[in-house]
């Protein structure tokens, strides 16, 4: 799973604010968990006996719910990328990314790194082979197959679902300008009750989930820290030391929390992708390996031919190895793992969403399906091949440790190799990086999921982020406690079933607003079939040829762009204004200024009960005058071009130029291709909240009306 959510938040303007706290979803979400770490404190044996009953329930009964929602998010996301509405940005139309490719890629790769790749690294491949679903143990076939499984858990499924949620919360707070969390997205489903008890519900189901999420990664994180320490400096592997580390990983955040240090962690949390690369290289460099390059390439064309019969793959006519039969074997590997991805949903695709404003849902989809799973399958592949070349020699020993004690694998690999002892700290080192950002950063979401939704991109109040650092660590301890990494997954596949639902339900929401857009580029040709476009797209009423070349040739600077806002385009959207008001209906008309320079814009709202408000703006948009526009005596490095903004933001649409008729026509154009749209929608409008500041009628919170914002022109 995913280590890093901060490292975005460095970027943010919002850093430095705080939400006010949900006390309803703190409460309970705070409450009930505190409940089960006493009853799991005082009745370890319940407890596990508890949850392993449930858990055994629900693979057997539910096992086909979680292998078929994971093809359905796969297939939902590919068709989300891949039809025409996967051109609608995560933001506004006229948002550009905030980072540029490498860094954004370098981000999403860095997601997907963290300490439990490094445990299921060599005991995910070394299980597959010793007990394989499918076919017979010890086999050339098992062996073919160990580190595709792996992959294949580590893979496409789950980092669809991460997108799914990543499209959730950039969708609605980027490009319907609704509060950042999950009940915003549900809006379209649930209206305005996602303000009360169903709102708080999916928060609380949120919370719970990604605390068990956490605490998941951090087991793992502590077992396989545990080991390492012993291997190097000879610490008793036992409670007592695991306990520690827990408390170093709540010290930590305290820490990064009270003294401002979390940028100094998160540079900490780029080093260790860098470490891990050094660790990767090194086992390639210092093995055999032209074997591991060409397993490699088999492991790629292998995963990519099978991968469409291993994704709805419930091993209905499989037993499996005698020791392990298949539904057993499915129920420990892939159940557990679509589990523990829906519960760090939430997580992670939060941090995508921030990081990908002003993306295309198609570039997002594919980046986040491609960008993290291609280091993930390198990762998996150097390692679990590298292992599997000494259990194929005979290494039983070996083979048997990495398998009843998965937290060794990865170590007594590195120890094959030369340099042994220095590739084992460095393990420690990367591994004990990993660990403590995934408990900083862990802290830090769950202090947003229980604070109050806010617009922008603020981050729960510092003490919220210690509680929820005492009580993961809490719940790590008493889970370890009771029956170590098989009670923590065990507990994460019950967990994660309620929230499924949720991302059903997300799934129907988004396709009803995309629904919504694809009606919306439908109205534009139907409104305007005769009319001419620029290159964005955006219908442009007839010019005379010379007009159209100076208006080519012309960069107008503040002066001439505020005369023609006063003598041309207000005087022709305020007739149409009027014209409308005439009819009967609720028209607004404002006149403001530009907060840097001095022109002002013009603002038309025309309101529609139960749909989509119609807006048309005219907004003066700085550019830089290009070089070549010395030869024409321009005398000002400043320009402007008055485009035009609708409810979702502007297509670079510029009216500057036009003639009062021109500009009536454009603004009846729009108005044209906005009644069309809602003829097409009906009542199943976009539910966005930045038209002049008002929000959907769904969408009515009288503690947040201070927090509601106009469109980003920026």
């Amino acid at each position: 799973m995913a280590e890093s959510y901060s490292s975005e938040n460095e970027e943010s303007s919002h850093a430095g604010k705080s939400s006010a706290v949900n006390w309803p979803v703190f409460a309970v979400s705070a409450g009930l968990m505190t409940a089960f770490v006493i009853w799991a404190w005082l009745a370890p044996d319940q407890a596990d006996t508890v949850i392993n009953t449930v858990k055994d329930w629900v693979s057997t009964n539910l096992g086909w719910y979680y292998i078929l929602t994971a093809g359905v998010v796969v297939v939902f996301v590919l068709i989300i990328a891949f039809r025409r509405v996967g051109n609608t940005k995560i933001g506004p139309d006229h948002s550009q990314p905030r980072f540029g490719l490498f860094t954004w890629g370098a981000m999403l790769f860095a997601a997907g790194i963290g300490v439990d790749l490094m445990f299921f690294g060599v005991s995910g491949p070394a299980t597959n082979f010793l007990t394989p679903p499918e076919t017979a143990e010890l086999s050339d076939e098992a062996a073919r197959m160990a580190p595709l499984w792996t992959m294949f858990h580590y893979g496409v499924p789950g980092w669809a679902m991460y997108a799914l949620m990543g499209m959730a919360f950039g969708l609605f707070a980027y490009r319907y300008h609704m509060p950042l969390s999950i009940r915003s997205a549900l809006a379209p489903v649930f209206g305005r009750r996602i303000h009360g008890a169903v709102g708080h519900s999916v928060d609380i189901a949120a919370a719970i989930g990604t605390a068990f999420g956490i605490a998941v990664s951090l087991g793992i994180g502590v077992v396989f820290l545990n080991y390492g320490l012993s291997e190097i400096f000879g610490i008793p592997t036992n409670t007592g030391v695991q306990i520690a580390l827990i408390g170093l990983s709540v010290l930590i955040t305290v820490i990064s929390t009270v003294s401002g240090v979390d940028k100094g962690i998160r540079r900490l949390s780029e080093l260790n992708v860098w470490l891990a690369l050094v660790l990767m290289v090194w086992i390639v460099v210092m093995g055999k390996t032209a074997d591991l390059l060409n397993a490699l390439v088999q492991n790629i064309g292998d995963f990519v031919s099978r991968f469409p019969s291993m994704i709805l793959n419930t091993f209905a006519y499989s037993d499996g190895a005698a020791d392990l039969p298949a539904d057993q074997w499915q129920s420990d590997w892939t159940l557990f793992f679509w589990a523990w991805w829906i519960a760090w949903a939430p997580f992670v695709g939060l941090f995508l969403a921030r990081i990908s404003r002003g993306r295309t849902l198609r570039q997002f989809i594919l980046g986040v399906l491609v960008i993290p799973f291609t280091f993930i399958a390198v990762w998996i592949s150097i390692f679990g091949n590298a292992a599997l070349g000494f259990f194929r020699d005979g290494d039983e020993e070996f083979l048997e440790t990495a398998v009843n004690t998965p937290e060794s694998g990865f170590f007594l690999l590195l120890q094959q190799y030369p340099g042994a002892t220095f590739a084992v700290a460095l393990a420690v080192v990367t591994g004990l990086l990993f660990y403590v950002t995934s408990a900083d950063s862990g802290s830090l979401v769950m202090a947003n999921i229980t604070s109050k939704p806010s617009v922008e991109d603020s981050d729960g109040p510092p003490w919220l982020r210690i509680v929820w650092a005492v009580l993961t660590g809490a719940l790590t301890l008493v889970m370890l406690l009771i029956g170590g990494v098989y009670t923590l997954q065990a507990a994460t596949v019950l967990i994660g079933l309620p929230f499924s639902v949720i991302m059903y339900l997300l799934m129907f929401s988004i396709w009803r607003v995309l629904g919504a857009e694809a009606h919306w580029l439908q109205s534009r040709s139907l409104s305007l079939p005769g009319a001419l476009s620029d290159r964005t797209g955006t219908p442009q009423p007839r010019l005379a040829w010379r007009n159209r070349l100076k208006r080519r040739m012309s960069f107008p600077s503040a002066a001439e762009t505020q005369a023609y806002v006063d003598n041309t385009a207000a005087p022709a959207i305020g007739e149409v204004a009027e014209e409308l008001r005439e009819l009967g209906l609720d028209v607004t008309l404002t006149r403001d200024s530009h907060p840097e320079y001095p022109i002002d814009f013009i603002n038309l709202l025309v309101s529609f009960p139960g749909q989509d408000d119609f807006k048309y703006q005219a907004y003066p948009v700085p550019g830089q005058v290009p070089n070549f526009a010395v030869n024409l005596n321009v005398d000002h490095d400043v320009y402007f071009t008055l485009e035009i903004f609708s409810a979702t933001g502007s297509r670079g649409h510029n009216i500057l130029g036009y003639s009062k008729d021109q500009v009536i026509a454009d603004v009846l154009d729009a108005y044209d291709m906005h009644v069309e749209y809602m003829s097409l929608t009906g009542d199943r409008g976009t539910p966005t909240a930045d038209v002049h500041g008002t929000a959907p009628a769904f969408w009515t919170d009288d503690d947040n009306d201070s927090e509601k914002t106009g469109s980003e022109h920026t």
